[in-house]
């Protein structure tokens, strides 16, 4: 499907790549290592809590409370080279007084493609990955964009990959319906990929952005039907880049939502592609080649800046929606961003051969008391989202590390006030605890 396979990523982070290098060491504070949880210890399985609807950010049963998106879980390791598990679920409890609100691994949900995904020509899909989350018909529960890989022959304009899981007080149940792209929204005869959400045109509802071919985006208008329809969708926008990017922030605080765009995968240029009443329709500030891009406030001014990491590993701030402020030379080329102490100043994270964090200030990024954040276990960490889950009002730190195919470590480090993240995970858990699990 072109080869566009970006992944979902929460936060305030814009990337297209998610892969990191090994981070090995230990921290500023030190910490013993955690070993994978495995399928014996894992917590035994906890209800869904119901919720009746919020206006949270991945909050798929209503209840408030963040929850997480896993894809490419572990396998067993009499099928490593099997097909596709599906997309892990674990959700956000704690929601009663006295109680502490978090991720709870004992609280998970496996969607399968078997079960789950919506059939093309009677036979279920071998891929279904998570692609992005909003909630796209307005009803307060996050629905979830899944891409899939429908039967095609190579003759004319593929099929739509893209589906969409609609949330409900008992989270992600039922199964997925094809998202609809009008002909007329479509150009060329490239794969529709790439959904970005955000309200582009401003009147309060979930848009959707999707890769038509070089040069052109399809436009979704929101709200969508339980269909999988769109509201309106018009020609096919001009576009920078091949490869629009989320997630989508109003970076010029205009009251609609920009999104980037980049040129290819990997080691690219971008540009801002700002919304507006007619939807993301104006392109704004270029940036330079990077592999990555993340924005946020990470210093002064109200619009938000950027951060690019390039090849040899120096992230450039800028002044967002115009001019060059400032750079940073620091390791590290794969980029994220949140607030880990709460003070309203974005923190940049940074991965490569370590991960590690630099405070944001009023004055802007600041290496000067950077953390070291050290793995949770043997293997290659990656970073899989900055969000606050806690709802303390402090990002936190969610990664995850491998050891081979069928073994990893999902760590949650909590924001905090004075050292930016605990010192040790608050939560770990392997992926493996969804194998085997019937829903």
């Amino acid at each position: 499907m072109g080869g566009r396979k970006a992944g979902i990523r929460a936060g305030a982070a814009i990337s297209c790549v998610l892969l990191l290098g090994g981070c090995g060491g230990a921290g500023n504070n030190g910490s013993a290592r955690h070993e994978p949880v495995t399928v014996a210890k894992a917590p035994a399985q906890l209800p869904v809590p119901r919720g009746k609807g919020s206006k949270s950010a991945d909050d798929f049963n209503g209840d408030g409370l963040r929850d997480l998106v896993l894809n490419d879980l572990v396998k067993s390791p009499d099928d490593a080279h099997g097909d596709d598990a599906g997309i892990g679920i674990v959700y956000g409890t704690g929601a009663g007084a006295g109680t502490t609100h978090g991720l709870a691994p004992g609280a998970r949900q496996l969607l399968n493609p078997a079960r789950q995904a919506a059939r093309t020509k009677g036979r279920s899909p071998a891929v279904f990955d998570a692609e992005a989350s909003c909630d796209l018909d307005r009803d307060g529960f996050t629905d979830l964009v899944v891409s899939t890989d429908p039967p095609y022959d190579g003759q004319g304009r593929p099929p739509v990959p893209l589906q969409i899981l609609f949330g409900s007080p008992a989270g992600l149940t039922g199964r997925a319906v094809e998202l609809v792209i009008p002909a007329a929204a479509r150009a060329g005869n490239d794969w529709p990929d790439q959904p970005v959400c955000g309200d582009f045109d401003g009147d309060g509802a979930e848009d959707l952005v999707v890769h038509a071919s070089d040069g052109r985006l399809s436009y979704l208008r929101g709200p969508f039907t339980r269909k999988g329809a769109p509201r309106a969708a018009g020609k096919p926008l001009p576009s920078p880049g091949t490869v629009p990017t989320g997630p989508a922030l109003d970076v010029n605080r205009d009251g609609y939502d920009d999104l980037l765009v980049r040129t290819a995968e990997g080691p690219a240029t971008s540009a801002l592609v700002l919304g507006g009443p007619a939807g993301p329709t104006r392109t704004g500030t270029a940036l330079p080649n990077g592999i990555d891009v993340v924005l946020g406030p990470f210093g002064r001014g109200s619009a938000l800046d950027a951060a690019v990491g390039s090849m040899d590993g120096t992230s450039l701030r800028y002044d967002l929606p115009t001019a060059v402020r400032d750079s940073i030379s620091t390791p590290g080329s794969v980029l994220d961003a949140g607030d880990f102490d709460g003070d309203g100043v974005s923190e940049l994270v940074s991965s490569g051969a370590e991960l590690r964090i630099l405070r944001g200030r009023t004055t802007g990024l600041s290496a000067t008391g950077m953390v070291t954040v050290p793995p949770p276990a043997r293997g290659t960490t990656r970073v899989l989202t900055v969000a606050d889950f806690t709802g303390d009002g402090r990002a936190d730190l969610v990664v995850r590390t491998y050891d081979g195919e069928t073994k990893d470590t999902v760590a949650v480090y909590a924001g905090s006030k004075e050292a930016l993240v605990t010192a040790k995970p608050t939560v770990t858990f392997s992926t493996s605890e969804f194998l085997g699990m019937d829903s």
